[in-house]
């Protein structure tokens, strides 16, 4: 039967049009009253199809890719590789010869049981006996599952995307929270000028591989699950989507419903589009909205995970729940609420952070704060480092870090990064111990691997290549190099066919003769070092550092016997100017007919365009400038397929780089001349490309068609990254590092009507107010010698005033380490001292501490002594911020 459906918000207002590519737009005529759509229906022995296609497992399962492939390879090329799309449009002959395949019909039917299996084995989790894990909300602005679902933007919506896979492989109980924009994010097209143009054509869910979430009514039916938000003066309804990955549930919210006013219905129209009061809404609705999604729609949650702070209000609705529905006091609905939460920053730099001014704020929050009988200044205060006035913009990771119990960069070098620009929020506390650890991110091999490399690593490797440990990885090394070489070539040869495909479309649209673009032919040639650069045109990431010696570059492009081949891709943000002139500058580079073979930009970037660059590039090349890559995940997906990563050592490299397993490019951060320092980093890089990448790439024997130093250099890149950049071992790590701990204190916090947090809370209320009374009064150790033997023990005491405090209260630490210029301690060891039997000293007052420790390396070292807070129920010491030093 036919669906009714809501249409698409129709904008009189000629300013708030959203563009469409020239293609797209059409003549104004009469608008409909009602709108439905029309979907295709199966013959039901064909039922199985709709199931198979509306599970995102088809998204990284090559079998049910190859399923939808037969059903009409035409088709299934024409929709992009959308089943759902496809479905609806293959003919009603084709359909009934397919019944009529016996041996397409045990194909679709082995796929299908395959399916119900994947959905009810076992997996990892469930064999965790043991685990207090019963349920993790994981909730981001965007999720990158497939190009037929175009909801992301880049790298942070593709990470979502493949964290939500890897946990389905897992079996991780986990929920995803998003929202549905029914104009995505933008297509991308380049002018006569080379110039980025957006155009933003409109999406229909019903056409999608999505469903309506639904709710059972008493009359035995079914009806949709909507939520509501409060938006100013206006109530915001929305709808919600389920997108089934695997056995994850993926739940988008929507505002395009007709009970809404027109601008409320466009708060989810585009991904990043809008001023900073349209990306105000949208983060409303996705925190506070998927909070109450999660309750509509029933699903017990016991850790919410924010994906960057864009979902951070979500702590706000749970904080207001639980003052009104559990009569918790403000500081007791915040422990509550920090017992379950993990923050996840994306965000190296404070410029990339989202903040709203107080004006804004007040607008939507001042009812919020009212209704939760606090002022409007402590609600700021979540957003503000201390001392700031609360007339400052409200900063969303800031937020998120106040309401987390735990958090994390994403990468080791990005947590440290982070440690110090949220010092600010823990101003005693060394940057090295701000509780913000890390978690490096991880890839979903089996949405990014070739079928070649995936064969290979399924004879070498393990059937389960994807959970593999280091032992099996290690395997690749034994494979033959004729092998491993074969399956890069075929990577290659469907890149340079794709990248052909793409430019003649491309010159096609914008009226261009078949005879002028007969060049297009002999672009690019699959025997040549082919190096790929794909991901977002932000200024820091240095896309043009190349161009920046253009005589060298053209001369590695055009070498007789050793020449090279480039490969662009990547979207700037409308807003973004500088952006834009960088892919202006390689567009105009490229168009030289004497280079045009060796460099090309490939338009409108997504998830299709990105795979065929990690499947055919033999080397990855990534230039940001270091520390400003958070993790920078292209890279590990290229190095799954065989690539080569040469890059500045940032991100996720920093940490896997082994020497031998890619090429690290010199970074000179500490240059303040940008200018200077892109020059010196560009030198660093030409000189790996002409006196190791080249020559290693082309190091042949005559009448060879492999190099068998660069296979054998791709083989242990394979051996070490393997195991390491899956994102299994990301999710495991999560779960193991942070859902779990966080499920047992908020367990352990919320039992027993939320005793424990009200305990917690009322401690650190009188720990605050009497950490002024507590000091270091006196450090012992003055009588032991200047000089000690290698392998010696120190003894050290302290003499420390508690005040109001008991030794319950509070832990105190002996730091020592060999120590640097101005006596600075270098790594820092802690030992605890503890207090005297009786807790006398004999100075009244204080408490005799006491402890040693062992010195076990030669050379100056020092020590201090420290008073930090000590209570069973906090995550990490730091969190109070508060520290006694001697």
């Amino acid at each position: 039967m036919p669906q009714i459906t809501a249409f698409l918000p129709v904008h009189d207002d000629p300013t708030n049009v959203l563009s469409l590519h020239p293609s797209c737009r059409t003549v104004p005529g009469v608008r409909a009253l009602r709108t439905f759509t029309v979907r295709a229906r199966l013959p039901e022995a064909l039922a199985p199809l709709q199931e198979l296609a509306l599970n995102l497992r088809w998204s990284w399962d090559e079998r049910t890719r190859d399923l939808f492939r037969w059903v009409d390879p035409q088709v299934w090329e024409g929709s992009k590789h959308d089943p759902v799309a496809m479905l609806g449009h293959v003919g009603r002959e084709r359909l009934e010869a397919l019944q009529s395949d016996s041996a397409f019909m045990r194909f679709m039917n082995e796929d299908y049981h395959d399916l119900q299996r994947s959905l009810e084995t076992p997996r990892w989790f469930q064999q965790r006996h043991d685990t207090p894990l019963q349920g993790v909300a994981y909730f981001s602005p965007e999720f990158g599952l497939a190009e037929a679902i175009p909801q992301y933007s880049g790298g942070l919506g593709v990470l979502a995307g493949d964290h939500l896979k890897a946990a389905n492989g897992l079996g991780v109980p986990l929920t995803g929270i998003g929202l549905f924009y029914h104009y995505g994010y933008f297509n991308q097209y380049l002018n006569a000028d080379g110039w980025q143009e957006e155009y933003y054509p409109p999406l229909d869910p019903h056409q999608m591989a999505l469903r309506l979430a639904e709710r059972p009514t008493p009359e035995g039916g079914s009806e949709p699950v909507t939520i509501e938000v409060q938006l100013a003066d206006r109530t915001l309804t929305a709808q919600i989507w389920l997108a089934q990955v695997g056995r994850i549930k993926l739940y988008m919210l929507d505002a395009d419903l007709d009970v809404n006013p027109g601008e409320l219905r466009s708060v989810t129209d585009r991904l990043y589009g809008g001023d900073n009061e349209h990306r105000l809404q949208q983060e409303i609705l996705l925190g506070i909205g998927g909070v109450r999604a999660l309750s509509a729609l029933g699903i017990p949650t016991q850790v919410f995970h924010t994906n960057e702070g864009h979902a951070g209000f979500l702590g706000l609705e749970r904080i207001r729940r639980l003052m009104i529905d559990e009569k918790l006091s403000w500081s007791e609905a915040i422990e509550a609420v920090r017992a379950g939460t993990l923050f996840t920053t994306h965000t190296p730099v404070p410029a990339g952070i989202d903040q709203f001014p107080r004006q804004l704020m007040e607008k939507y929050f001042r009812s919020w704060a009212e209704e939760c009988g606090v002022t409007f200044d402590t609600l700021m205060g979540l957003g503000h480092f201390p001392h700031e006035q609360p007339d400052a913009p409200f900063n969303m990771a800031v937020m998120g870090l106040r309401l987390a119990g735990m958090s994390n960069g994403v990468a080791k070098l990005h947590g440290h990064t982070s440690r110090e620009m949220f010092t600010g929020l823990w101003p005693e506390v060394p940057a090295d111990e701000v509780p913000i650890g890390s978690v490096t991110n991880g890839v979903h091999g089996r949405t990014w691997v070739s079928s070649p490399m995936s064969d290979l690593f399924t004879k070498h490797v393990s059937p389960a290549w994807d959970e593999a440990g280091p032992d099996e990885w290690a395997r690749i090394l034994d494979a033959r190099e004729d092998a491993v070489w074969r399956a890069r070539e075929e990577g290659k040869e469907r890149l340079v066919s794709f990248v052909r495909d793409r430019l003649r479309a491309s010159y096609r649209a914008r009226g261009v003769s078949e005879g002028d673009i007969a060049w297009i032919d002999e672009v690019l040639d699959p025997r040549v070092l082919t190096i790929g650069w794909s991901r977002r045109f932000a200024t820091y990431k240095r896309a043009t550092l190349l161009l920046s010696q253009p005589e060298r570059l053209k001369a590695l492009l055009l070498d007789e016997t050793r020449p090279m081949q480039l490969l662009f891709a990547g979207k700037a943000h409308p807003a973004d100017e500088y952006g834009k002139s960088m892919i202006s500058q390689l567009v105009q580079f490229s168009s030289d007919p004497a280079l045009r073979h060796r460099i090309v930009f490939v338009e409108n970037y997504d998830i299709s365009v990105a795979r065929m660059f990690y499947q055919g590039s033999d080397v990855w090349l990534n230039t940001p400038r270091r520390p400003q890559e958070a993790s920078g995940t292209s890279g590990e997906k290229a190095a799954l397929n065989g690539a080569l990563n040469c890059s500045i050592l940032d991100g996720w490299w920093d940490e896997m780089f082994d020497g031998d397993n890619g090429w690290a490019i010199a970074s000179a951060a500490d240059e303040q001349d940008l200018d200077r320092r892109d020059q010196i980093e560009a030198n660093s890089l030409f000189e790996i490309l002409e006196r190791q990448i080249l020559p290693l790439y082309y190091d042949r024997r005559p009448g060879e068609r492999l190099s068998k130093a660069w296979v054998q250099r791709i083989q242990h890149s394979l051996a070490t990254l393997g195991p390491k950049v899956q994102a299994s071992r990301m999710v495991r790590d999560y779960v193991t590092g942070y859902y779990e701990p966080l499920a047992v204190r908020s367990e352990s916090l919320d039992s027993s009507g939320y005793k424990r947090a009200r305990e917690l809370a009322a401690w650190k209320a009188k720990l605050t107010k009497a950490w002024p009374g507590v000091m270091v009064k006196e450090v012992g150790g003055d009588s032991e010698p200047a000089e000690i033997d290698l392998g010696g023990t120190r003894t050290v005491s302290a003499e420390v005033a508690l005040g109001s405090l008991t030794t319950d209260d509070v832990t105190v630490e002996l730091l020592h380490g060999p120590v640097g210029m101005n006596d600075q301690i270098g790594e820092l060891s802690a030992v605890t001292l503890h207090p005297s039997p009786d807790g006398s000293s004999s100075n009244p007052g204080l408490v005799h501490y006491e402890g040693s420790f062992d010195c076990s390396s030669a050379g100056r070292h020092g020590y201090t002594v420290r008073v930090v807070p000590s209570h069973a129920d906090m995550a990490a010491w730091a969190e109070l911020g508060l520290v006694a030093w001697a």
